[in-house]
């Protein structure tokens, strides 16, 4: 592992312990040649995830983008980051245990609304909105009235 202050080489592990819920590990080093202490991660490596986009494009899984479409989905849901972070690892650790490295967007979205019924009405609604290109107030009411009929989504049905 290289020094992060004079490039030497040669360090040794002050300290190991487990980071990101068991998936990496988390090191305290210190250089033999300066003393400069740094932290490094290690982490498995993964086989990227292809997504396969509506008009036929593939780009590659972005747990960031997904991550950030969530965040605005969930806006004054009162739903915590960090949860929003656990579904995005449980998402794309669903995708790694998958055979087939692609995945279809439409998939994608469909695995996030799941999660979302079990979270959020709301969220789940605004979510669906933009991923499913609602064009008028029937796609709204639609997917409320599914919603209401979907037993994992006991929220609206009180409501309704």
């Amino acid at each position: 592992m290289q020094c992060p202050s004079c490039q030497h080489t040669d360090s040794r592990v002050l300290e190991s312990r487990s980071a990101d819920s068991g998936r990496s590990v988390r090191r305290r080093r210190e250089c033999l040649h300066c003393e400069f202490r740094f932290t490094t991660y290690e982490r498995v490596e993964t086989v990227p995830i292809t997504v396969l986009k509506r008009n036929g494009s593939r780009e590659a899984f972005n747990r960031n983008k997904l991550l950030h479409g969530l965040l605005r989905a969930c806006e004054k849901t009162g739903l915590e980051p960090t949860r929003l972070e656990a579904v995005v690892d449980e998402l794309e650790l669903q995708l790694q245990a998958r055979s087939g490295r692609e995945v279809a967007s439409i998939e994608l979205g469909e695995l996030v609304l799941q999660q979302l019924a079990q979270m959020s009405d709301v969220a789940y609604v605004r979510f669906a909105s933009v991923y499913r290109q609602f064009q008028s107030v029937s796609d709204f009411v639609a997917t409320l009235e599914g919603l209401s009929r979907d037993p994992r989504s006991k929220r609206l049905a009180a409501v309704g």
